[in-house]
């Protein structure tokens, strides 16, 4: 093996151990006691517990913010999905005069600061009597979804081969048939990542959350952030379980949606 392919190997080696060791840390911390987190020396042999992890799921807050961003993330991202994948493809593959503005509004839509989106939205879904409920929190994360995923699935859509949609239509395919067949499968994996980042995007925001929520509404991330304010003492063990908790879905999420894109692409192939 040449030298610089060992040594290119060695440097993601120790870039995939610098992102994956604060999670294994962090998972660690959520099975020690107070006394073994703030030590000065880390403590690597240590007594396992699992009262960290039975606070955090035996509070009804915990899991009815678990419940509220489950279905608040859950259904954005479904509404993206559902329109901004046919959007991007549009706009991949019928330009007009008007796609380039198109691209740069679904893009700016990224330029705002929260609190820019937050504040206005937040009068709106007072006026309309729909503060602090799971609809007007779906709809808002709708509008990120939607233009994260067509942001991301219009260059993904562009590098599939237009000889292979061509051919596709000699053969008696329609539109709708060459979107389903051909372009999802082709850009399978480009998408997985759009649908992916759109879903963590969500789950993680605070902001526009925070806002629009008072009780009722409260996200996983807001419940987590409150368990911190326990006095003077910090409990670094709960906080770290909440961690632990906060990543979970996000990485089942990952597994589940690339296991059933794979597997619906493979009968669609067959």
């Amino acid at each position: 093996m040449r030298p610089g392919r060992i040594i290119a190997k060695a440097v993601l080696a120790f870039a995939g151990f610098l992102a994956v060791f604060p999670l294994l840390w962090t998972a660690l911390n959520s099975l020690k006691n107070s006394v073994d987190i703030i030590t000065r020396v880390p403590r690597l042999v240590f007594t396992p517990t699992l009262a960290n992890i039975s606070y955090i799921l035996g509070r009804d807050s915990v899991i009815t913010g678990l419940y509220n961003s489950v279905i608040a993330c859950g259904s954005a991202v479904l509404i993206g999905v559902v329109l901004g994948l046919p959007a991007a493809y549009a706009v991949a593959r019928y330009p007009n005069r008007w796609a380039g503005d198109i691209q740069f509004f679904v893009l700016s839509l990224r330029f705002l600061p929260p609190v820019a989106v937050a504040i206005p939205l937040m009068v709106i879904w007072l006026q309309l009597g729909l503060y602090d409920t799971l609809p007007a929190l779906i709809v808002t994360y709708s509008l990120l979804t939607i233009s994260v995923i067509m942001w991301l699935a219009i260059p993904a859509f562009q590098a599939v081969p237009k000889e292979v949609e061509e051919a596709a239509f000699v053969d008696g395919y329609g539109a709708y048939a060459v979107f389903w067949r051909i372009a999802l499968p082709v850009a399978a994996r480009s998408l997985i990542g759009a649908i992916a980042f759109s879903f963590v995007l969500v789950w993680n925001e605070f902001l526009i959350a925070l806002m629009l929520s008072s009780s009722n509404a409260k996200t996983l991330p807001i419940v987590a952030s409150e368990l911190s304010q326990q006095g003077m003492n910090v409990p670094w063990g709960i906080l770290n379980a909440s961690v632990v908790l906060l990543s979970l879905p996000p990485l089942l999420f990952l597994g589940v949606l690339s296991g059933f894109l794979n597997s619906v692409f493979r009968q669609k192939k067959t």
